[in-house]
């Protein structure tokens, strides 16, 4: 008689695999276009946590870990950076901000296009 109970999860279906891949792409396109809109990073933050749970055990998890936290810490240096404009210091946070952004956008979309995960 087997006792063996191990289940293992059968793999993921390759059209749902794309959709993932997509709806990534999206977010990304998303976070970008918040440079001259200002509200789709939050249409992408909101996607990226409501679907997150779809990603799990994929590359995709990786890639909506890299936006979220894209997406706070570019908000906390924003609104430090804001504050700060007063004094001075604040362009300079803005203007590092706005790179740092740019380069995980950049990051995120060559490792996407290359079917790979983000260091997270």
């Amino acid at each position: 008689m087997n006792d063996d109970l191990t289940v293992t999860a059968s793999p993921m279906p390759a059209e749902q695999l794309a959709s993932l891949k997509q709806l990534t792409l999206i977010t990304y396109i998303l976070y970008a276009l918040s440079f001259f809109t200002g509200f789709t990073g939050i249409v992408a933050v909101i996607i990226n946590y409501i679907k997150r749970e779809d990603t799990a055990g994929t590359i995709y998890a990786s890639h909506f870990t890299w936006q979220i936290r894209t997406f706070w810490w570019s908000l906390l240096w924003f609104v430090l950076g804001g504050l700060l404009v007063i004094v001075g210091v604040g362009f300079v946070i803005l203007i590092v901000d706005s790179i740092w952004v740019i380069y995980r956008l950049v990051k995120g979309i060559l490792n996407w296009n290359d079917n790979k995960p983000m260091p997270v």
